[in-house]
C-alpha cells in the first residue's frame, strides 16, 4: 500500500477533486478544505491489512452527536 490519487466529491458543494492518499502511515483522521467552497472535508483513512485495501471515508465533518 503506497501513495495513490483518488477523486472525491465534496460533501458540501459536490465538486469533484483529486486528493493524494498516503497508505504508508497507517490509519488517519484529518480535515482538508474543499478547493471550491472552502468548507472542511473530514477524511478517515483505514488500512485493511487482511484484504490489502485502503478504505477512505468522507463526510462533511459537521455532524453532531447528541
Amino acid at each position: 500500500m503506497k501513495f495513490s490519487t483518488q477523486t472525491i466529491s465534496c460533501p458540501h458543494c459536490g465538486h469533484h477533486q483529486h486528493i493524494d492518499v498516503d497508505g504508508t502511515c497507517g490509519d488517519q483522521d484529518y480535515y482538508d478544505d474543499c478547493r471550491i467552497c472552502c468548507n472542511p472535508i473530514h477524511l478517515r483513512l483505514h488500512i485493511d491489512e487482511a484484504r490489502h485495501k485502503i478504505e477512505l471515508y468522507i463526510d462533511s465533518g459537521d455532524e453532531q452527536i447528541y
